[in-house]
Parts: C-alpha cells; sequence; structure tokens
C-alpha cells in the first residue's frame, strides 16, 4: 500500500463513518482476531463499526474482546444487509476474493461503500479501491498492525486490539513455526506484549480446549491416515459418520492435517472431511519447502491459499476425491520425489 493510498484512507477515516469489517466464511484465529483488532481501533475515532462474519466459527475463537458483538450472515440476514448496503467503507481481512464469503457476496459486490483489503492471500481479485495484499506477510494481524502504524497510530494500541492481533499471528504463524515467521514478525508480537496482550493466556485459550470427543475424533483421523512414500506424501480421511460418532463440532479438526506433515520424510500433506450439509469433500493441504500447495489446489481442487498452506474442495464422493487426488500425484513427481 502506498503513501498515496495511506494518505486517502487516513482521509476518510478523520470523520466518523458507517463501517463494515468482513471476514471470510469459516473464520480462523487470523479471520477473526483481524477483524475484532481492527474494529477496535476504529471505535476509539468513534467510527460506527460492525464486524458481519458469513457464519460461526469455532468455540475456542469466541473469548476474544468484543466477539460478543460479531454477527453472522447466515442468521442474521436482513439486518446484516442493511448495515453492508448503507456502509461508508467496506474493510475486507483475510481473503481476497468475494467469493470466499458465500452468501454475503452479492450485498458487498453491490454495496456503494469503499472497500478496503487487508490480506496476504496469493492472487487477489480487483474488487477493492484500496488493496493491502502481501504475500510474504505471515497473517492478516500482522498487516494490520502495519496498516496502524502506516497511519502513525501504533500508540492508540490498547490491551485489546493487542489481544486480538497476537491471537491471529500466533494462530496462523502454528505459534510462530512456520515459515512466514520473520524477525519483524516477532517484533510485532514483542510491541503487542507490551501493549497487554498476554501470550501465555492467549496461548491456553486457543491450545487448552480440547474436548473428550474431539481427542477420540483426532484419535479416528490418525488410525485412518495413510502415507504414499514414493512422492513423500501423506494424507488423512474423515467420513462424515466418523464426525457423527464423535459428536463433531465446528473447528474439531483444526490441525489435524499437521500431524501428517509431522512423519519424518513428508512434505505433503492433506486431509479430506466430508461434509453432507454442504455435499462436499472440504480439502485442507499443507507442505514443506517450495512446493506449493496453493498451485495444486487452484488447479484440481477449486480452493487456494499460500505456498505451504491452502485449502479446496470436491464434489466427488470421500472415496473418488481419494482416487482423484492419488492419480494427480504424477504430475508432481519431480517437486515430490526425493
Amino acid at each position: 500500500m502506498n503513501t498515496n493510498d495511506i494518505n486517502s484512507i487516513a482521509t476518510l477515516l478523520s470523520a466518523p463513518k458507517a463501517i463494515v469489517i468482513i471476514p471470510h466464511k469459516n473464520p480462523d484465529g487470523d479471520a477473526i482476531g483481524s477483524t475484532l483488532g481492527l474494529a477496535h481501533y476504529l471505535k476509539k475515532y468513534n467510527h460506527n463499526v460492525t464486524v458481519i462474519a458469513p457464519n460461526d466459527y469455532p468455540h475456542f475463537l469466541k473469548w476474544m474482546p468484543g466477539e460478543a458483538s460479531i454477527m453472522k450472515y447466515d442468521t442474521q440476514k436482513e439486518a446484516s444487509d442493511e448495515l453492508i448496503k448503507n456502509a461508508e467503507l467496506i474493510f475486507t481481512l483475510d481473503f481476497n476474493s468475494l467469493s470466499r464469503i458465500g452468501d454475503m457476496e452479492d450485498a458487498v459486490a453491490n454495496s456503494k461503500g469503499i472497500k478496503i483489503m487487508i490480506d496476504h492471500h496469493q492472487q487477489p481479485d480487483d474488487y477493492a479501491k484500496y488493496m493491502y495484499s502481501d504475500v510474504a506477510m505471515s497473517s492478516t494481524c500482522e498487516m494490520v498492525f502495519n496498516f496502524i502504524e502506516m497511519l502513525d497510530d501504533v500508540s492508540k494500541i490498547d490491551s485489546d486490539i493487542a489481544t486480538c492481533l497476537y491471537a491471529g499471528i500466533m494462530t496462523d504463524t502454528g505459534s510462530f513455526r512456520f515459515p512466514s515467521t520473520t524477525s519483524s514478525t516477532h517484533h510485532i508480537i514483542g510491541t503487542l506484549i507490551e501493549k497487554g496482550a498476554n501470550n501465555s493466556e492467549i496461548h491456553n485459550h486457543i491450545m487448552d480446549t480440547n474436548s473428550y470427543e474431539r481427542l477420540q475424533l483426532l484419535g479416528r483421523a490418525l488410525s485412518n491416515l495413510k502415507v504414499i512414500p514414493e512422492y513423500r506424501t501423506a494424507y488423512i480421511t474423515l467420513s462424515q459418520e466418523e464426525l457423527n460418532t464423535f459428536n463433531f463440532k465446528k473447528g474439531d479438526t483444526e490441525g489435524f492435517v499437521n500431524y501428517g506433515l509431522s512423519l519424518e520424510g513428508i512434505i505433503f500433506a492433506a486431509i479430506f472431511i466430508e461434509n453432507h450439509q454442504e455435499n462436499i469433500i472440504k480439502i485442507s493441504l499443507r507442505s514443506k519447502g517450495d512446493f506449493s500447495v496453493n498451485e495444486l489446489s487452484r488447479a484440481h481442487f477449486s480452493g487456494g491459499g499460500h505456498t505451504n498452506a491452502a485449502g479446496g474442495k470436491s464434489d466427488l464422493n470421500l472415496n473418488d476425491t481419494i482416487d482423484k487426488f492419488i492419480s494427480i500425484l504424477p504430475q508432481y513427481k519431480q517437486d515430490l520425489k526425493a
């Protein structure tokens, strides 16, 4: 984002505005942390700010300051449509294509509100007047910190803002172990702790929230783990029946795919989760090194994301999806073979 854009946005924010902030569908820690962090900041200048999520999100994210004020589009459509229609500014955070907000897409596309994108995913669509897009960033929360810094307003960061931004950076970097974590990331984390983010409590809220059923589901997922050594690949499957058996709740499979990637010699891991409600197979992909799961997901599974972390979907049944997955691996043999 260049200086002219920042100056223009600063002018827009110089007087109170009606503002809507939107994360992607099935929001994760970075999406919720960035939207709430930005909302807390903008409210300091008496803007009328509403965060509207396309749908609900896991319980382990519902402790964040201000979370109770988030509207859910799928259950509050009429009120949400009115806010979106009348918004003067619409911030879209942690996604770069309006297709990522599901049923909200038309309402946001048709709104006359000025759109501002803050996002770190690859290949952004050109729907926003102002775009802060940087694929090298660890997280959208890190970018929100930078955005506040560009506005010369780091002094306005309080414990609520710091807590939300810390949570998002922590979750999107895998507790600071992913390659996108840089010295700048750690510097920002240090500043957020100074501003009041309690790192120990945040980790406890997010990481230490297992239910008995979730651990049982993890056990089933690990028992379903398969390895394809010739392609240094591992994958996990979970059927709808298995999810139902262990009383699956949104967010319960978060991080499961990383167990496959943790195996010695594995550089590519996937998890395939049957979803009867949406009639799709939800797919999460992870990799190490230069192997791009973003490119693979875009090419074969209607998805995308980052080089080392991406998502997608399949309209085939679970068995046929796995067959398709295995059949495409030879196309990537040069990248996957040792």
